[in-house]
């Protein structure tokens, strides 16, 4: 047929290609070496509802074991849609395939007093234990502490959860505090493990090369 190739529409020149045509990458926003974070979206949902149904997952989270309705996850969404600005929540991707693997977030942003709390969930098994929450973690704290100014970041972590221990270590946070006995579970009280990391203990693996001034000419 005339103007059309294998029966696709045929494109007026210098008009631009579809995205899909480009490239399958998602909208990204901080790119690390592994793992890259990206805003939520919409068709996602669906995925992130299926991590807020495993249970070994919600154990980290001190979210209660319950089923999570889809319908329940797309008001969450929108939630987030409508939101200020003292949340904001990334989408964790595996920059090989550009596979969805968690989220991440930086909640209670107090611009006043440069503080924030940080949220991790690796909701695939098979993405844990590799060095992804790790490397999430520090991007995370590079955005918090390099494109926000922000100077402390805190988040709370149960005693239990030895995995998220390590990575949070590795990536820069420091144990400040405990609640004692504070969370139920497995039918035994665990201590909650307060922990934090401030912007003068912490070197930008990304962002600092980034967002700098131009160069005089």
């Amino acid at each position: 047929m005339a103007g059309s190739s294998r029966g696709r529409p045929a494109r007026r020149p210098g008009t631009l290609p579809p995205v899909s045509a480009v490239s399958d990458q998602p909208l990204v926003n901080i790119l690390g070496e592994r793992i890259a974070l990206g805003p939520l979206r919409r068709d996602l949902v669906p995925v992130y509802c299926r991590w807020m149904n495993d249970f070994n997952t919600l154990r980290t989270l001190g979210v209660l074991p319950v089923p999570m309705l889809l319908e329940a996850e797309e008001k969450w969404y929108e939630a987030q849609v409508a939101a200020g600005g003292d949340t904001v929540h990334f989408t964790v991707y595996v920059r090989d395939t550009w596979r969805p693997i968690g989220n991440t977030s930086l909640m209670e942003i107090d611009r006043v007093h440069r503080a924030a709390t940080f949220g991790l969930l690796i909701g695939e098994p098979d993405a844990r234990g590799r060095g992804y929450g790790t490397e999430a973690t520090r991007l995370v704290l590079d955005y918090a502490f390099t494109a926000l100014g922000l100077h402390n970041v805190q988040l709370n972590v149960f005693a239990y959860n030895l995995a998220g221990l390590r990575a949070y270590q590795k990536a820069g946070f420091k144990e400040v505090g405990r609640r004692r006995e504070a969370h139920l579970m497995g039918g035994r009280l665990w201590d909650v493990v307060i922990m934090d990391c401030l912007a003068t203990e912490f070197d930008s693996p990304v962002l600092g090369k980034l967002l700098v001034p131009d160069a005089p000419r």
